[in-house]
């Protein structure tokens, strides 16, 4: 099957590992309510599209599925697994995804980290607690790239220093700075808790780290449910 890759930044990627139904799919999912079917997406199917997610009939966009690839710094990752709801988190499953993470109880591959270049260091926001501003100075980011370089080089030295000494790697990881170390999990979720991650995460006051992920997956998404996507998104179900 045809797999789907974009690169993010400079290590992070977004693959779309597989995928159930096309724009076809909620159409035939919604008239099973009348036992009919549609053989091809014309005028009137795309219309019904619009009109179940216009009137928030949602379940028809919960049947398709799409099964992602992540790699991205853990700040992303936590983020992101906001959208994993469930009866575990005391939400409906009205959206309902799946989530599997390396982990470094198990692997022990050479740990990559999100290091910021000079001109990628962000001001703190004036009116918020949250979020971020301009980029600061050149001459202030090279400052601080340099220092978190220094301190992700010393925490690989003392990781493998430990692993070297016998110490299992499930407390040598304990040495490797968190928020800024790249992770690898799988993430399926409906065409629908797809649309709603992308409202919330490509939203002007989302991370920036976590919106430039979002517009790979609504690529990626946009490639398979074109029609569904478009809909969903301009709307709110």
């Amino acid at each position: 099957m045809e797999k789907l890759r974009i690169d993010v930044g400079d290590r992070g990627y977004v693959l779309l590992k597989d995928w159930m139904g096309t724009d076809l799919s909620p159409v035939n999912d919604a008239k099973v309510s009348f036992d009919k079917e549609a053989s091809e997406l014309g005028p009137k199917e795309k219309r019904l599209i619009y009109y179940l997610a216009e009137h928030e009939h949602t379940s028809p966009f919960r049947h398709s599925v799409l099964k992602f690839e992540v790699y991205a710094p853990l700040m992303v990752a936590r983020q992101w697994w906001k959208h994993i709801i469930g009866s575990e988190h005391g939400e409906p499953f009205d959206r309902l995804t799946a989530w599997n993470e390396s982990s470094r109880r198990y692997i022990t591959e050479e740990p990559v980290f999100l290091v910021p270049s000079p001109g990628e260091w962000r001001s703190a926001p004036e009116n918020r607690k949250q979020g971020s501003g301009d980029n600061l100075p050149e001459e202030i980011g090279r400052k601080y790239t340099e220092k978190l370089q220094a301190h992700v080089e010393a925490s690989i030295a003392l990781y493998e220093e430990a692993m070297a000494a016998g110490v299992c790697a499930e407390q040598a990881r304990l040495f490797l700075p968190a928020y800024g170390m790249y992770v690898r999990w799988v993430w399926t979720a409906s065409l629908q808790a797809v649309a709603h991650f992308l409202r919330l995460r490509l939203d002007e006051h989302a991370q920036k780290e976590i919106r430039d992920y979002a517009e790979a997956i609504k690529q990626l998404t946009a490639e398979k449910f074109p029609i569904s996507l478009q809909a969903l998104l301009e709307n709110r179900p």
